[in-house]
This record gives structure tokens, C-alpha cells and sequence, in this order.
């Protein structure tokens, strides 16, 4: 009984809370993880970090493309850089003949908002999961649908921008390359001469 009163006490003391995600419902996954607003990050990309929950494993990077793999499964994020600088933020509408299809808007801001949508192909389901000026697509069985929202939420609720960098990618002015030719080793039209002339004093 110690035990249990200590534990309950330094659970107070901490502040500490404990969410509950119930993962046979992907609102529930989606609300509950976008609603939690984390700076956790475990990977850095241009201008931009984000964190990969246990058992994602980044497998490569390809500019702002990122492959991603979890349980059989590849993860395709891309981070849209262009459009977090522009503050343009793309429209959907939902889609009622797909398996799942949401609107996602939070009170954290136009930048946080996006959308779910699960088509089904024959055995497999194909979701594109945007949110915050990122993105993720994967393929999966109806046995593993639900984990992966879980994983994409997580990943795509921890996408923290760098402005100052994608603004020093993104300014073309900045990376045009400006060279002067020097022509100090010019041919000496009057003497013929290869070198520089010398003057004696």
C-alpha cells in the first residue's frame, strides 16, 4: 500500500499526466495526437526537425524527402518548405466514397491544418496523411492502418521549421554565383612579355 500512495504522490507532485490513445479509432488517434503539441525532435532535415516514434527507422533521405520504415512497411514523408515561407495552405474537400477521408483543422493555427485520406485497393490501403506543411503516404494492410496514422500523427505534430534557413535556401539572389574575372596575369600587349612588367626604380 506504500508503494502504491508513494507512486500516486510523486505522479501529483510531478504533474505528470497519462493520455490514453484508443487505437481502434483513427478520429481518436488524429485528435488526440494533433491536439499535443511536442518538441520532441530525433531527426534534422533543411530547415526543418522532426521527431521518428520507437520502431520507425530512418531508412534514407532524398532532398526534402524522406524514407521512413516500421513493421513491413515504407513511410514516404515529405516536408513542403515552399509553402510553409509562402504561407500557402492547399485546400481539400472531403472525399465520401473513400474508406476514410477528414478535414484537419486545430485551434493551433492555418498551419497546422490538413487532412486524412484512406483509399482501399483491393487488400491494401493507401493513406496520405497532411498536416503542418508535411505530408506522409504509405501502403499498408488493414492490420497495421491504425499504427501507422499513430506513427505518421506523431511524426507530422513534431515538424519544427527553421525560417531563417529555408528563407537562405529559398533566396535565389543569395546562392547567384557572382564572379569578377581577374586578369592580372594578362599578356603585356606592348612588350610581348607573359609576366607582369617590372619597374626598376
Amino acid at each position: 500500500m506504500k508503494k502504491i500512495l508513494t507512486f500516486i504522490i510523486i505522479l501529483f507532485v510531478s504533474g505528470c499526466t497519462v493520455v490514453r490513445i484508443d487505437t481502434d479509432s483513427i478520429d481518436n488517434i488524429v485528435d488526440v495526437i494533433l491536439t499535443n503539441e511536442s518538441r520532441l525532435h530525433n531527426r534534422v532535415g533543411q530547415g526543418f526537425k522532426y521527431y521518428i516514434p520507437r520502431g520507425v527507422i530512418h531508412v534514407d533521405t532524398d532532398g526534402l524527402n524522406d524514407r521512413l520504415y516500421s513493421n513491413g512497411n515504407f513511410y514516404f514523408l515529405y516536408v513542403d518548405v515552399v509553402s510553409y515561407y509562402h504561407e500557402i495552405v492547399s485546400s481539400f474537400e472531403e472525399n465520401q466514397h473513400a474508406y476514410f477521408s477528414r478535414r484537419i483543422s486545430t485551434e493551433n493555427g492555418f498551419r497546422h491544418d490538413g487532412f486524412l485520406e484512406i483509399t482501399k485497393n483491393d487488400e491494401w490501403y493507401h493513406m496520405v496523411f497532411a498536416y503542418n506543411f508535411a505530408q506522409i503516404e504509405a501502403v499498408v494492410s488493414r492490420r497495421d492502418l491504425n499504427n501507422t496514422v499513430l506513427d505518421a500523427a506523431y511524426i507530422l505534430s513534431t515538424i519544427q521549421f527553421n525560417s531563417a534557413v529555408i528563407s537562405l535556401r529559398l533566396d535565389e539572389a543569395h546562392f547567384t554565383n557572382r564572379e569578377e574575372r581577374y586578369d592580372g596575369f594578362s599578356r603585356n600587349e606592348t612588350t610581348g612579355n607573359t609576366f607582369l612588367p617590372v619597374e626598376n626604380d
